[in-house]
């Protein structure tokens, strides 16, 4: 049976449009990092580069090549981390040149290093990128995090974070850093900005 993320982890990827407190596990993913406004052709370079070694690991049993444990599933959807320049966080308004993030997709559990060289190896043959040595592959685990479903454009997402952080203070919680999460369920390109679907998390701590 093929692993689809959006029925078989629905805890993680498909919240309701109201704050809840999850615990992430670790997860392996693939990731660059950048600085700059996501609007930019080198953003969508850097997207195109997790897309096509995402897609060389899934596709890897029909080049021949099987890794072990392998199975069928859907790649992952694309996932960010967000934070701001020194300078960008003295602003009064958003800057999204000060923009810092760390962009990614998750790996299925059967990845490890050797298929993830081969990967590289296969990108690297047939669609070379300028950002594919930029690539890392490393393991995250975000743990206790509160996360809520924010439908619309990107530019509304401050009005899901009051949301979130009045439910963080109800529930004895604090953010434990100034970065947070977002996970894209919609394709930018095909959906209107009012029908955006993101996942916003950040990580959390009891007090």
């Amino acid at each position: 049976m093929k692993h689809e993320w959006r029925k078989h982890e629905k805890e993680l990827y498909m919240p309701k449009a109201k704050p809840e407190l999850v615990t992430v596990p670790k997860q392996k993913f693939l990731m660059i990092d950048g600085q700059g406004n996501p609007n930019s052709e080198e953003f969508a370079e850097r997207v195109g580069v997790l897309y096509s070694l995402s897609y060389a690991i899934r596709m890897m049993p029909k080049q021949g090549y099987t890794p072990e444990g392998y199975f069928e599933y859907t790649v992952y959807p694309l996932e960010g981390i967000w934070d701001l320049t020194e300078k960008g966080r003295k602003l009064d308004t958003l800057d999204k040149e000060e923009l810092v993030y760390t962009i990614m997709i998750r790996q299925p559990d059967f990845v490890d290093e050797g298929v993830v060289e081969r990967a590289f190896e296969s990108v690297r043959k047939k669609k070379p990128h300028k950002y594919l040595d930029d690539v890392r592959f490393e393991t995250l685990e975000e743990g206790l995090s509160v996360q809520m479903l924010h439908i619309g454009p990107y530019d509304s997402e401050p009005e899901t974070f009051r949301i979130m952080d009045e439910f963080t203070r109800a529930n004895n919680l604090e953010r434990a850093c100034l970065t947070h999460k977002e996970i894209y369920l919609s394709d930018v390109r095909r959906v209107e900005p009012a029908k955006l679907k993101t996942v916003l998390r950040y990580r959390v701590n009891r007090l």
